[in-house]
């Protein structure tokens, strides 16, 4: 996908919040699946391109607000990312085979 035409298309067509494209809108019209289209919009966001998005998808930021508003949202998401990757890594614990040992051979028990 030619990230520059996705700049382009959004600055064009869907220029601030209120002109939101969903992400079925623009996989249609580009003919991308949507892993292609959030990587195309992560790497035009990583040149400095206003791509921003809300619940409504995906647009060209008109204002410096719409720009501040995705990063808060974005900035949430990584908090919960790294909440998960925290209990998961707790969760661990319960495969830890050091735990788990056989009986010894002749050992104490019953």
């Amino acid at each position: 996908m030619e990230k520059e035409r996705l700049a382009e298309y959004l600055e064009r067509y869907h220029l601030g919040a209120a002109n939101a494209a969903t992400s079925w809108e623009l996989e249609c019209a580009f003919g991308v699946r949507g892993k292609d289209l959030r990587d195309a919009v992560n790497g035009l966001r990583r040149q400095g391109v206003p791509i921003a998005s809300n619940g409504n998808g995906y647009f060209y930021a008109a204002t410096e607000q719409e720009v501040r508003a995705t990063i808060a949202h974005m900035t949430h998401r990584i908090s919960g990312i790294a909440a998960a990757i925290r209990g998961l890594s707790r969760s661990l614990e319960r495969f830890d085979t050091a735990q788990t040992r056989l009986p010894l051979e002749g050992g104490g028990g019953p």
